[in-house]
């Protein structure tokens, strides 16, 4: 004899005129309608929060480009400093060097000036000219050219009667620059016109104008 379990056998109770199958769409129906309102919601939270993200992404990158744009700046700097740096240490080395040449190129023009460079003394004189002015050295000074004291170092002053303004008469010794950069003064004698010789010009000048002043006053010189 076999005992039944009660409950097993009942079935749920059904309004009357509907059949058991509409009841389960009936109960699930309050359910479904609160799932479709969620997601909406939803939504917008995430949109709101992704917006967020992406202005916090936005100002990071504006701040990563102002420190890259900063960094690029101060290299440039940086290179530009380097490069001056560089230029200014080069033409250092090349003035010092050449400044130990000077004497040496003093006795090259002596020899020269006395028809003592002949033979191979010659050659290697010009070769040693040749470098040097490829390295940029430049040697000025003549004579007969105006008294010049940011470029001409006077050891000699005279007095003569054909110069109108202190004149070189004399290179001593040669000047020498690179480029704009006056390494050396040119060594000169000059002379200077004699005391008074420009007041006598103009008295002679005087007399010359006065005498044709008479001429035209007398309306010129007798005919013969």
């Amino acid at each position: 004899m076999t005992e039944e379990t009660p409950g097993f056998d009942e079935k749920p109770d059904v309004p009357s005129g509907a059949t058991p199958d509409d009841a389960e769409p009936q109960a699930a129906s309050p359910s479904s309608s609160g799932e479709g309102a969620a997601p909406a919601g939803d939504a917008s939270a995430q949109i709101a929060g992704l917006t967020a993200q992406l202005d916090q992404v936005r100002k990071a990158l504006e701040e990563r480009t102002a420190d890259l744009q900063r960094l690029q700046a101060e290299f440039q700097n940086y290179r530009r400093r380097v490069e001056r740096d560089r230029i200014a240490v080069k033409e250092i080395a090349v003035a010092n060097l050449l400044t130990e040449l000077m004497p040496t190129l003093d006795d090259i023009g002596r020899a020269r000036e006395h028809g003592e460079l002949v033979g191979g003394f010659k050659s290697v004189a010009e070769s040693l000219e040749t470098a040097a002015a490829k390295m940029g050295l430049q040697q000025f000074g003549k004579e007969g050219e105006p008294f010049d004291p940011t470029i001409h170092e006077a050891l000699m002053h005279s007095y003569a009667p054909d110069v109108t303004e202190t004149t070189c008469v004399a290179i001593l010794q040669p000047g020498y620059r690179i480029g704009e950069r006056t390494i050396r003064p040119a060594r000169v004698a000059v002379a200077e016109p004699q005391p008074g010789a420009a007041q006598t010009g103009k008295a002679e000048s005087s007399d010359a104008a006065e005498s044709a002043d008479d001429d035209k006053e007398s309306g010129g010189p007798d005919e013969g």
